[in-house]
């Protein structure tokens, strides 16, 4: 799978482990950086990039990484075709998944550590929607929200 991976520079350690992590799974990464967190970079900037590289489909899904998740949440999300939740556990990354299709998981750089960001990535990235009516028909209604605060057609 194409998985985008982005991150300011609070959250380059922890995206630096799961770059290699995601490439020793056999994954695809595409790095849409930052590479140092040497000089301050700005969370709504790689949160946007994730988001349109999964929008676009360059990208089947996306990890971005800040300081504690939020900032990059609430940036991806802006991003019509992108659904991102902050997931620090394994049970809400699955089910956000399974129940919600979302597309892009967050994390905070700041607050979890790598091991369980290995866990709670490896049961997003296992996760696949359910499709049941239930989900589908929420689903749909999110997306009808996105249409009418879209500015895309």
């Amino acid at each position: 799978m194409i998985i985008a991976l982005g991150c300011d520079h609070a959250g380059y350690p922890l995206k630096k482990l799961l770059h290699d992590w995601l490439v020793k799974k056999g994954h695809t990464v595409l790095n849409l950086g930052v590479d140092t967190d040497a000089v301050p970079a700005d969370y709504p900037d790689c949160a946007r990039a994730a988001a349109e590289a999964v929008a676009a489909g360059k990208a089947a899904r996306a990890v971005v990484v800040c300081g504690s998740g939020v900032g990059a949440t609430v940036a991806a999300n802006k991003v019509p075709g992108a659904r991102a939740c902050l997931c620090h556990d394994t049970f809400s990354a699955r089910q956000g998944v399974e129940d919600d299709d979302v597309n892009i998981l967050c994390l905070g750089g700041r607050v979890i550590g790598s091991e369980l960001a290995y866990e709670v990535a490896g049961a997003w990235l296992n996760a696949k929607f359910s499709g049941l009516d239930r989900h589908q028909r929420r689903k749909d209604k999110v997306l009808a929200i996105e249409r009418a605060y879209s500015r895309r057609p």
